[in-house]
């Protein structure tokens, strides 16, 4: 591809975090969190560094504000972020708005020997210089340096809303243009509803809203380029092959409820052995008997069932996956190994990227450097999600799912280099005047921190 190739060992390190359960219980797993996150910075040692997050503020975003400020506060004034002299947060506040409101925060760092970095204006398009650090917060639909959309209403199951969208952002550096999308898929409302086809209506569903996404980053209204798309994806296995998989021996026993027949619980049992029971099925309980089938050699007998990305195979590349899947981790501290008994475990948190990009990670490899494709904190309780990361060195870069991890070196990515647009030597500025008190409040559009 055309362009030069970025200054050598340029690391890239992309994680994904659903965060949702920090934020229920921020002594004990905002610590732990925060913990295992710095020692993968320290282990890599990124030039530049996103970090997507999903369900930022928990459940009740309005009760978590105060946690909200003290986690974004310890992120950017750490002693291990303190390298890392230029950053841009963009966290979606507007709770109020239920046609709005995504909970996504974007988080993104950049090493003080990084020189030349410039971040996209959707608005004026053209690329700004990126300086200082900077907080966008409350209404970023009016904030240019993104695009954010939550999904049409008639997308969403039984058309309720719920927090699940997008936001993009573009950035350069040296001549490497790239897009990075994080994003949030619909879930699993139930166990019984997934089981009951192949694929199941949730599947359906998800394959609909990344398809959305997928048109709007490569439509008309910008310059093409190489994109990384990360975040909770809620990919699940195929329930119905799954189940019939881990009782292939067993027979099944439907319990109904009185008043209205409906089925409310499946239940598994073997054909022999005392009837001994295998799986227990209901709308958020997925209770199997040997939780070790979804850890022995890191799950990957299960790979066969995740099958809801084979639908963006000439769209969407994923490196690949040699860790346990992602989710439901249990919440408890003192238990960072065990799934909870909500759902099926599954590969929720990947981190996926456009054919230009596979070819950028590809070549990384090829050139021997480092490319990973990991989780976080493998023995620590990290919430309901463990994080994806993805890094390398001299290449592109991906994410851990709700702390996945890639790990890459960038180079030059796109065929036609961005040189027609001006590129901005100026500091963008917030859109609103920097407060040089040290104090600002939470809610305000933009905030710039000294």
């Amino acid at each position: 591809m055309a362009g030069k190739a970025a200054a050598p060992g340029t690391a890239v390190l992309l994680v994904t975090a659903n965060v949702g359960s920090l934020f229920d219980d921020p002594e004990n797993l905002q610590k732990n969190w925060l913990r295992e996150f710095y020692q993968v910075v320290h282990t890599h040692k990124p030039h530049f560094m996103a970090l997507h997050c999903q369900e930022f503020g928990g459940k009740n975003y309005e009760a978590s504000m105060s946690h909200v400020d003290k986690f974004v506060k310890e992120l950017l004034s750490s002693d291990a972020m303190k390298e890392y002299n230029r950053a841009r947060v963009y966290l979606d506040e507007n709770y109020k708005s239920q046609e709005h409101f995504t909970a996504l925060g974007s988080f993104y760092f950049l090493h003080e020997s990084l020189k030349n970095i410039y971040q996209f204006d959707f608005k004026a398009k053209k690329y700004r210089k990126v300086a200082g650090k900077e907080i966008y917060s409350d209404t970023l639909e009016s904030t240019p340096m993104l695009e954010k959309e939550k999904f049409p209403q008639d997308y969403f199951p039984e058309c309720k809303w719920s927090r699940k969208g997008f936001i993009r952002t573009r950035w350069c550096i040296a001549d490497c243009a790239f897009d990075l999308v994080n994003i949030h898929l619909f879930h699993d409302a139930s166990n019984l509803v997934a089981w009951e086809t192949s694929p199941s209506v949730y599947s359906g569903i998800r394959h609909k809203a990344l398809g959305y996404v997928l048109d709007r980053i490569i439509d008309q209204r910008f310059e093409k380029v190489s994109y990384f798309v990360f975040g909770d994806f809620n990919f699940r296995l195929d329930s119905k092959s799954v189940v019939e998989t881990l009782c292939t021996k067993a027979t099944m026993q439907t319990v109904r409820a009185a008043d209205t027949n409906e089925v409310v619980k499946l239940i598994f049992r073997e054909s022999d052995n005392d009837r001994k029971v295998m799986l227990q099925l209901e709308k958020k309980l997925f209770d199997y008997f040997n939780q070790e089938v979804f850890r022995d050699n890191n799950g990957t007998a299960l790979l066969e069932f995740d099958k809801e990305l084979s639908v963006f195979k000439d769209r969407l590349y994923e490196l690949d996956i040699s860790f346990p899947p992602s989710y439901p981790y249990s919440e408890d501290a003192r238990q960072g190994e065990q799934y909870m008994n909500t759902r099926c475990p599954a590969w929720c948190d990947r981190i996926l990227m456009s054919p230009s990009a596979k070819e950028l990670v590809l070549r990384s490899e090829s050139e021997e450097k480092v490319v990973t494709y990991d989780h976080i904190g493998p023995n620590v309780c990290m919430g309901d999600h463990k994080g994806r990361d993805a890094s390398a060195t001299r290449g592109p870069f991906v994410s851990p799912p709700c702390s996945r991890v890639l790990n890459t070196h960038l180079q030059s990515c796109i065929e036609n280099p961005p040189k027609r647009h001006l590129l901005d030597g100026q500091p963008h500025t917030s859109l609103q005047p920097p407060d040089h008190s040290g104090t600002a409040s939470h809610t305000s559009l933009s905030r710039l921190f000294m």
